[in-house]
């Protein structure tokens, strides 16, 4: 008697969408269901054991990088592939969703590498999720346009050898996708980005010259990159293409991954093309993990903790030492600032900030840089011109001058900036416009000129959270309390109402977005993710 054939995956609460069976037909469905089968158990463990390693900071108030793999960062012999040609030059980078517009205009920008992402700067509705991956599809069959029902602009792909090379973004290993399950229980979100994505579009890119490149966003360990290596191992021989076809940037955005670089590095080694400091989350995550640690782990105001701050100093060059000793790639920070038709005067001072943070990475030997709008793409693209010429990378200045103690990373306590109370305002106001934005299904959101995502509301709430916990007195004299976070919350929606009327503001989120804030600001029990009770709320 033959063995009874695996249960299909079952599509559960989601309102059919357009062209949706083009993505989720029942070969893409059924490899996605193995991935969940296969891996979603490892996936669980590691989690469970993120848990266990926060209770060890939480009694020590240290890190330290590992003793048990110190053999692997002495051993100078080993080097990550050699990158492909579509990877060799990354030296500016643009970041955003995968709506359709986005899709056209990221892949027009003249940047290197468009970061395609489902994660940060995405919302996942069932729409976003499924439609970003048409979207895709779309651009590689270059059937994709799209026309602006509002001024009527049309956009179309310009030729092929002028387009940015894809890095797509899945969503981190703590996400769910509700609507897709396997009896019952949902497949992780990372794994049906990634699976949909490569499933439909691995041949696709390489018969582009190309292939399927991944960025893998909040990984806390080397363990969870040696998941993901497992995965693409078992994911070429599924589709039957080469090994070493995928090929990975790590985002270092948690301070445990930070201690352990080159074993990511080592445990991705036919698949690893760089990895990237990813500012805001690596914050949040010195936030989260040493939120019981006292004074000296208190962060000042987000916008106080420049890149050139000591222990972001300390994290950055140790990037780049270790991406270049392994023959990877070190990718920069992000460019936030959203240009302004209106203001010369705010674009003319915000393009020298971001002219002046690109020099400082192409001089500390980082082989590109993140921007978030097109506008920023050729201030960038000219720092790395002036270091690299007609280089793709500088991954031969192996920064051996560089040399970080395991203290230096979390020396919180040598910044001279203290939390102010415009800070806590600054916190409350751009939490409660990005959560909302988020709950209507948008994921990047411009708010004062800066192009936000995800990660800008976790260190808003975070910071709120940390300041109250550790009795913070700001500069007027006023205690940092959950009363005072009610009063200003309460004063920012008040304002939102008296800016935008009432129509628009009782056909928003707003008062959902104000309470969410709070919640996971306020509650002694810290949410490990914003986005998990989030998600709860999301349409």
């Amino acid at each position: 008697m033959s063995a009874p054939a695996p249960s299909p995956l079952a599509i559960v609460d989601a309102e059919p969408l357009p062209r949706q069976d083009e993505v989720l037909n029942h070969a893409a469905l059924a490899f996605v269901a193995e991935l969940h089968r296969q891996f979603t158990p490892r996936r669980d463990e590691l989690l469970a054991r993120r848990g266990e390693r926060r209770a060890e900071i939480a009694r020590t108030s240290t890190l330290d990088f590992l003793p048990e793999t110190a053999a692997i960062r002495t051993d100078d012999s080993w080097k990550v592939a050699p990158a492909p040609a579509a990877l060799n030059d990354r030296r500016v980078e643009i970041t955003g969703p995968t709506d359709r517009k986005m899709t056209i205009n990221a892949l027009n920008s003249g940047a290197k590498v468009w970061l395609a992402d489902f994660e940060d700067a995405s919302a996942p509705t069932w729409e976003n999720v499924i439609l970003g991956q048409l979207n895709l599809i779309d651009a590689y069959t270059r059937t994709i346009d799209f026309t602006d029902p509002g001024s009527g602009k049309s956009y179309a792909l310009k030729p092929a050898d002028e387009l940015a090379t894809v890095v797509t973004r899945p969503r981190g290993w703590h996400l769910n996708e509700r609507h897709l399950q396997l009896d019952g229980t949902p497949v992780p979100g990372a794994l049906v980005d990634f699976g949909l994505y490569f499933f439909h579009n691995a041949q696709r890119l390489i018969d582009l010259g190309k292939g399927p490149y991944f960025y893998l966003p909040k990984t806390e360990s080397h363990l969870e990159a040696r998941l993901w290596n497992d995965i693409f191992v078992f994911a070429q021989d599924y589709v039957g293409i080469p090994q070493g076809t995928v090929r990975a940037t790590v985002l270092i955005e948690t301070i445990t991954a930070a201690y352990e670089m080159e074993e990511i590095l080592y445990e991705l080694r036919d698949h690893a093309s760089g990895l990237n400091a990813g500012r805001w989350d690596y914050l949040f995550s010195i936030v989260k993990n040493f939120r019981d640690g006292g004074s000296k782990f208190v962060l000042p105001d987000r916008n106080a903790v420049t890149m050139t701050a000591p222990f972001m100093r300390a994290y950055t060059e140790l990037l780049v030492r270790t991406c270049h000793k392994r023959g990877a790639h070190a990718i920069g920070g992000m460019a936030a600032f959203i240009p302004s038709r209106r203001d010369a005067a705010v674009n003319k001072v915000a393009f020298e900030k971001v002219k002046a943070d690109k020099d400082r990475e192409a001089r500390d030997g980082f082989d590109g840089s993140w921007v978030a709008h097109p506008d920023l793409v050729p201030i960038a693209l000219a720092s790395f011109d002036a270091v690299l010429g007609e280089k793709p990378n500088q991954k031969d200045r192996l920064r051996e001058d560089v040399s970080v103690a395991a203290g230096d990373l979390i020396a919180i306590d040598t910044l001279d900036a203290r939390p102010t109370y415009d800070g806590l305002r600054n916190a409350v106001a751009v939490g409660i416009r990005y959560i909302e934005a988020w709950l209507r299904g948008m994921g990047a959101v411009a708010i004062f000129n800066l192009m936000e995502d995800a990660a800008t509301a976790e260190i808003s709430r975070s910071q709120i959270w940390q300041w109250i916990n550790a009795d913070v007195v700001f500069e007027n004299g006023e205690h940092a309390t959950a009363d005072l976070a009610r009063k200003v919350a309460a004063e920012e929606l008040a304002a939102i109402r008296a800016e935008i009327g009432d129509k628009a503001f009782d056909a928003g989120k707003w008062q959902q977005a104000h309470d969410l804030l709070l919640q996971v600001s306020l509650d002694q029990d810290y949410a490990d993710f914003l986005t998990l009770p989030a998600y709860e709320q999301l349409g």
